[in-house]
């Protein structure tokens, strides 16, 4: 495949799961890619290795995404490296915990803010002059089925958070669609083989929730990776403020 030729990726929190299945995917697609990854460097690097053995450029950029500093040294080096980004996918996010309403403190509010709708943002602010001054570029965000039904026990501020960036992903589809910029979202339900459910959920509840899925099986990030890679090729040229749900059947809106 060579949808992507010519383009550039940077894919945030792509050392593992879902992140790194869509550099991956990406690279398949005919791209080169920037890895950022936040602590794990080991994994970027196999992520970057991965990348390579496909003949695709890559390198590894890390960062906290929650600090501007950090971003403009993750961007700046993609596009120093690079040349230019033509596909974000704002990737990096997570639970961080699970807390209930009479126990959740101002502090964690705000980390699971920062980390799932601060990343967002400042990497979208980041990219946009670009993207903006060509007048081409694909964003792609991660939500997530607790952006609809509210998640999970203790889930409440992720919940919160993905729902924000379903929100933020249409208010800059409109602002940034005239300059020829997609934005759109993808929104996976319960997906094996990522950091996420094997830290947060236990395998008895997991085996359960996978028998109420209509198709069957859990997803992978290989599931997610192949629509985020379509939502950043010409195949979604007309699409725009868009959230594509990835959950074998779970939430049907």
């Amino acid at each position: 495949m060579s949808q992507l030729n010519q383009q550039v990726a940077l894919v945030t929190g792509a050392e593992v799961g879902i992140g790194r299945a869509t550099a991956i995917a990406l690279a398949r697609a005919g791209a080169d890619v920037a890895v950022h990854y936040y602590a794990d460097a080991a994994g970027a690097d196999e992520t970057v290795r991965a990348v390579e053995a496909l003949g695709r450029r890559a390198a590894a950029f890390g960062g906290d995404l929650t600090k501007i500093a950090d971003v403009k040294r993750v961007v700046g080096g993609a596009e120093e490296e690079f040349g230019r980004i033509d596909i974000l996918v704002n990737n990096a996010g997570g639970l961080l915990g699970r807390h209930s309403v009479t126990e959740m403190t101002e502090a964690f509010y705000h980390a699971v803010m920062n980390v799932n709708v601060l990343t967002m943002f400042l990497c979208c602010q980041a990219v946009a002059p670009g993207m903006i001054a060509r007048r081409s570029g694909a964003i792609v965000n991660l939500t997530s089925l607790a952006a609809h039904n509210g998640g999970g026990p203790g889930a409440s501020m992720y919940s919160a958070a993905k729902a924000a960036v379903l929100a933020l992903t249409k208010a800059y589809a409109k602002e940034l669609a005239p300059h020829g910029i997609r934005v759109n979202a993808v929104s996976p339900g319960l997906i094996g083989g990522t950091p996420f459910h094997k830290t947060f959920t236990a395998p008895e509840v997991f085996a359960a929730t996978v028998k109420t899925i209509p198709l069957g099986r859990a997803g992978t990030p290989e599931d997610v990776a192949d629509v985020i890679t379509f939502l950043a090729g010409p195949g979604a040229s007309y699409l725009a403020g868009e959230t594509i749900e990835i959950n074998g059947g779970m939430y049907m809106r």
